[in-house]
């Protein structure tokens, strides 16, 4: 992943990724026109058109999820919903995304300020 402007990397394939600061994780559309979304070019303010709709489970962070899992325990599984439209490099979670930052507009992380 080579990063290009403030907010983006590009990715193989066509693809561009950003960070989301709601999932904390990175997310990628793809941009080469083959499919999916329209990009304005713009590495520092992007904007992403149709929206971006991420589904899956929350990976699991804690330590002693990992210790049962391994133990041969069932855990519980969080659905992961993040749906948003990035304009201008900034993101706008719309309501029926599953984490803290759903309903809200923000800056787009920059990539240096990620850990």
């Amino acid at each position: 992943m080579a990063r290009i402007g403030k907010k983006l990397r590009s990715l193989e394939g066509g693809m561009v990724a950003f960070m989301c600061p709601g999932c904390r994780t990175m997310h990628h559309v793809t941009v080469d026109g083959s499919r999916g979304w329209t990009w304005n070019r713009d590495a520092d303010a992007p904007t992403f058109a149709p929206s971006v709709l991420v589904q899956g489970t929350v990976p699991i962070t804690e330590e002693e999820e990992h210790d049962l899992i391994i133990a041969g325990e069932k855990v519980d599984t969080k659905l992961l919903r993040c749906h948003s439209f990035v304009r201008d490099g900034r993101i706008q979670f719309l309501s029926d995304c599953t984490h803290e930052l759903a309903g809200q507009t923000v800056d787009l992380p920059d990539l240096e300020t990620v850990p």
